[in-house]
């Protein structure tokens, strides 16, 4: 008679199972493969078609071009930048207009007046730019003429500036921040639902083609339990890695991204919070499949579990645009909303180290007596074939 497995080993051997069987389908790996092409592509695509907003107006300034400066440096100081070229008459500045070539043409009138043609209308950045540029060419001439050097004048109040000094200044990443927060959410929210059910469908699988009475003979029922735990858990994780390093890779890689520190780190946060997420309620899913003898009852006994998961997604995604409000700050602390809230707290940078490190110890211990209390749900549910346990039978009530 052979010895029988030291806990670990037998752990460890239904976890490879479980890995191994679910990474070799032929579903598994060519859905994720498309999955993150499109991710990647999803990226590409966004980089390319937000690449027009730098559009440069361009204006065809006809006859003297000493306004030409002017225009440019006062585009870009109203953030409106223009590109101007020379046109040899106004005749010629209508054709460019009118074929497209040009959005304005400056036809000089006199006494600095100038006349602006255009298809229809200016917009109010350019039609800025324009007045602008206009006005400060005619000052500098009437200083001229006053014997007022318009260099020396500029230098003198040049230095007669505004500095703002914001108490709560603005965070340039905001934008980023918000778009990291809202990912985080979705992959949390599709990572636990689906591998959860996945063990719950494992169990039941197990269960009802009797294979479950085979291995209980040599493994011991929370043994078994763990094994599939980690195993299916093991597969959510290196998929989630995937798509985080495929979608934050793309995103430094086309400049979609900037706070590289950030995106990293918000990737690290989120692969951990899932594996104490997973398990969380993938205890709860194992004790939820054990339930039952046919996959088809499996969402009777898990639709408390899904109700909390969605009710978790939508608390996170109604505290985006908040994430240091109430809300936030009070359900983060809360397993298992910790899972979700947390890291979007992280990516929007207003969680703290030390939250950070309390709420995953309390999530640990929580976790840790809810693993005890599925394990006993598991043992006397596993081997009861045919009839639907109810949650209160199998608590022992």
């Amino acid at each position: 008679m052979s010895a029988p497995l030291h806990p670990a080993r037998a752990i460890g051997l239904v976890a490879r199972r479980e890995f191994l069987t679910q990474v070799s389908k032929k579903s598994f790996v060519i859905s994720n493969v498309i999955i993150l092409l499109a991710i990647v592509g999803g990226i590409l695509a966004y980089s390319l078609f937000s690449g027009g907003d730098d559009h440069r107006a361009t204006i065809g300034l006809v006859g003297d071009q000493s306004l030409a400066p002017a225009l440019i440096a006062t585009g870009d100081a109203v953030d409106t930048p223009v590109e101007v070229t020379a046109t040899p008459d106004e005749q010629a500045a209508r054709d460019r207009v009118e074929s497209g070539d040009l959005d304005l043409a400056l036809i000089p009138g006199t006494d600095g007046s100038f006349t602006a043609v255009t298809e229809s209308e200016i917009g109010p950045g350019l039609r800025t730019v324009v007045d602008a540029a206009v006005a400060q060419q005619a000052q500098a001439a009437a200083l001229v003429a006053q014997g007022v050097d318009p260099a020396h004048l500029a230098d003198v109040t040049g230095k007669a500036v505004v500095t703002v000094d914001a108490l709560d200044p603005a965070d340039p990443e905001q934008g980023q921040r918000v778009a990291l927060s809202v990912a985080v959410v979705v992959l949390l929210y599709m990572q636990i639902m689906m591998f959860g059910m996945y063990v719950a469908m494992g169990v039941v699988e197990e269960k009802s083609s009797r294979v479950v009475e085979l291995l209980l003979s040599t493994l011991r029922p929370l043994q078994l339990l763990w094994g599939k735990v980690i195993g299916i858990g093991a597969v959510g994780l290196v998929q989630l890695a995937a798509y985080g390093v495929a979608g934050v890779g793309a995103g430094l890689a086309t400049g979609t991204l900037t706070v590289t520190g950030t995106a990293f780190g918000v990737l690290a946060g989120t692969l951990g919070w899932f594996v104490l997420g997973f398990a969380f309620f993938a205890v709860l899913y194992a004790a939820a499949g054990s339930m039952v003898s046919r996959q088809e009852d499996v969402n009777a006994t898990a639709s408390p579990l899904m109700v909390l998961i969605v009710i978790m997604a939508f608390s996170a995604f109604s505290s985006v645009s908040d994430p240091d409000g109430t809300l936030s700050s009070v359900l983060s602390w809360i397993p298992p909303f910790s899972a979700i809230l947390m890291p979007l707290r992280i990516a929007a940078g207003v969680a703290s180290p030390a939250q950070v490190v309390a709420t995953i110890a309390l999530m640990l211990v929580v976790t840790a007596g809810l693993s005890v209390l599925a394990a006993k749900i598991y043992q006397r549910s596993i081997l009861r074939i045919g009839k639907v346990v109810s949650w209160k039978e199998a608590l022992g009530r």
